[in-house]
């Protein structure tokens, strides 16, 4: 998994509101459309340190085990710990930095490996439209 791919957005919001958002799996389906997490382990911030997520819809659905490391508002970490029926790899990150009196950038960078044979550059498409999808849903329920 040495390829990845990553964006980024503004969000006029400050970086713990942002992150918070992130943080709150559950509420995932409201911002982040085909996704879904089943929280299995909490650590004593809170936060998620185990998921079971599920791709519903696309041409990946599937489910599968993260685990997550967090440096407070700053970022999160996912990696892949339990392979579904078509992901075989997945490491992922949202890194948060604070560029204004109310503003954050969000960076998001995501490399998924499947099991059936897939050309690079359609998965590196297919990566750069989940990001994209995900940081404007972001954007949109943060600003709302």
């Amino acid at each position: 998994m040495a390829d990845r791919t990553s964006s980024s957005i503004t969000i006029k919001a400050a970086k713990a509101d942002v992150m918070a958002v992130i943080a709150d799996l559950d509420a995932y389906p409201e911002w982040a459309g085909g996704v879904r997490f089943e929280v299995t382990e909490t650590g004593d911030d809170g936060r998620a340190r185990g998921a079971r997520m599920s791709l519903e819809g696309g041409p990946i659905s599937d489910t599968v085990g993260l685990a997550y490391t967090w440096d407070g508002d700053d970022g999160v970490r996912w990696e892949l710990v339990e392979p579904g029926t078509m992901v075989s790899g997945l490491r992922g990150a949202y890194t948060l930095s604070g560029t204004g009196p109310g503003e954050t950038e969000v960076t998001y960078e995501l490399a998924v490996d499947v099991r059936i044979p897939m050309i690079g550059m359609i998965k590196r498409k297919g990566e750069k439209r989940i990001i994209d999808s995900a940081l404007k849903g972001l954007k949109r329920h943060v600003e709302r």
